[in-house]
């Protein structure tokens, strides 16, 4: 039942992405941001945050920065979305005569570019030349890595990768994950060999394999910590909306930031 439950979910939540994608624009980008709020809203309460103003705007600020690619004014800083629910936050701690602690007001911005980041850059890589090509492929190969991670490991794993942070986890998965992108990385390079040089397709496999599930771990450290197998269940048989997207949020920024997609 279990089982029958995640591949129903799965297949639904996966039409309804591939479609938004291939719409673009304010679909995608409004999937995207939908996503950003029910993201943030499972940060906050597995961080226990109860204060509503202080989570507000930190939300506020994350959607912000998400929603940067596609609405901001013109001349708009996006540096100024960082500073400035830094100031907010940190003035609350005042305010509140320190009912939010500073280290509560230093997670909720962690949040904020945690989550800000990793949503815009999803929305940024759609609207860049050849966009929809450039985000099927990146989201192609982090599912190909989770994929070949998964049954890899399953059938070889010997050696565990991380067992204090992901005791399932082992090398030979982590080999095959990076294996599997980069297979999938050439199989876009041989649909579109103009956009997409073999070395070049065989780069970004690579890249994305290792930081995709770098991402994984990150999202698993997080929550041993605070006890939890979840983040949420909105998606029956998956968990929440984090569960999801640990790998993107940090694929998708990495790769723009150190300008590894043409035209980034």
């Amino acid at each position: 039942m279990q089982l029958r439950k995640r591949i129903v979910t799965g297949v639904l939540a996966g039409a309804l992405f591939l479609a938004m994608l291939c719409l673009g624009g304010y679909w995608f980008a409004g999937l995207i941001l939908a996503m950003a709020a029910v993201g943030f809203w499972e940060y906050v309460r597995m961080n226990r945050l109860n204060n509503r103003v202080a989570c507000i705007v930190a939300g506020l600020a994350a959607l912000l920065i998400a929603a940067n690619a596609t609405v901001a004014p013109s001349g708009f800083d996006i540096r100024l979305s960082v500073w400035l629910p830094m100031f907010v936050l940190l003035a609350i701690t005042v305010f509140t005569g320190n009912k939010v602690a500073i280290d509560q007001a230093a997670v909720l911005l962690l949040g904020v570019v945690y989550l800000g980041f990793g949503f815009h850059y999803m929305i940024a890589t759609r609207l860049i030349e050849n966009g929809i090509f450039w985000t099927l492929f990146v989201f192609s190969c982090i599912w190909a890595t989770d994929s070949g991670a998964y049954f890899t490991g399953y059938a070889l794993g010997k050696h565990k990768l991380c067992p204090a942070i992901s005791p399932n986890k082992t090398v030979e998965g982590a080999v095959g994950g990076v294996l599997f992108s980069v297979a999938v990385a050439l199989c876009f390079s041989l649909y579109a060999p103009k956009l997409l040089t073999a070395g070049t397709a065989i780069a970004l496999g690579l890249t994305i394999g290792v930081v995709g599930q770098l991402g994984d771990l990150i999202q698993s450290a997080y929550k041993r910590v605070k006890g939890i197998k979840d983040t949420g269940a909105i998606l029956p048989g998956h968990g929440g909306v984090l569960d999801r997207v640990d790998s993107w949020l940090i694929v998708f920024p990495f790769l723009h930031l150190f300008s590894l997609l043409p035209g980034t």
